[in-house]
This record gives C-alpha cells, sequence and structure tokens, in this order.
C-alpha cells in the first residue's frame, strides 16, 4: 500500500531541493524525518512539513503499520521572471524559481517466523 504527500508552488529552487533528498529514500519514515531536522538548508523545513503530512496519512490509513519512504520526486514548477537594474540603464532577468515536492511512502513488509 502506498501513500502520497505533496506540496505544490514552493519558493525553492528544485536543484538544491533535490540535493537534501537522496539520503532519504529507502528510510523508515521516523529516521528520514530525524535526518531532515539536520540538514542545515533552507527546503529541510519544507522537506519536514511534507513528510510529516505523509505520515499522517499513512497513519489514518493504518495506524498500525511502519512506514518507509519508496521515492521523493522535486518536480520544476513555475518561474517567477523578476527584473533588476544593470549598468547603463539595462535591465537583468532574475528567475525565482518555484518547486512541486511529492513524498511517496510504502509499507514496510515484516516477515513472520
Amino acid at each position: 500500500m502506498e501513500v502520497v504527500a505533496k506540496a505544490k508552488y514552493v519558493r525553492h529552487s528544485p536543484r538544491k531541493t533535490r540535493e537534501i533528498v537522496e539520503p532519504l529514500i529507502d528510510r523508515e519514515a521516523n529516521e528520514a524525518l530525524s535526518i531532515v531536522r539536520n540538514i542545515p538548508k533552507r527546503a529541510s523545513k519544507t522537506l519536514e512539513k511534507v513528510i510529516k503530512s505523509a505520515i499522517s496519512n499513512a497513519e489514518k490509513k493504518a495506524p498500525e503499520n511502519e512506514w518507509k519512504i519508496k521515492s521523493i520526486i522535486v518536480d520544476e514548477g513555475p518561474v517567477l521572471k523578476r527584473f533588476r537594474a544593470a549598468t547603463m540603464g539595462r535591465a537583468v532577468m532574475i528567475k525565482r524559481r518555484t518547486s512541486h515536492i511529492t513524498v511517496v511512502l510504502e509499507e514496510i513488509q515484516r516477515r513472520n517466523k
């Protein structure tokens, strides 16, 4: 069984958000949450919220099960284009990138002996 949580239009660059995603995949959800809390990046706070939301969704579906992170997908959202003054009366475009974060949890299969 899989559970999904999404955060859209997050004001973090997708490239910088993907840097902190790699060590979290295939870890238990609570363990991944503690790892994210100790990462000194701005996007880690948003990622922590999305993982918490996924855990909450999972507990509503099946409260007694344990969950692990199957995948975290960071897609590019719309780009906000702004202009800044440059020399000789010109303007330079500044791109404020956004991202869509999707966290997918799956149930941990325990073997009975």
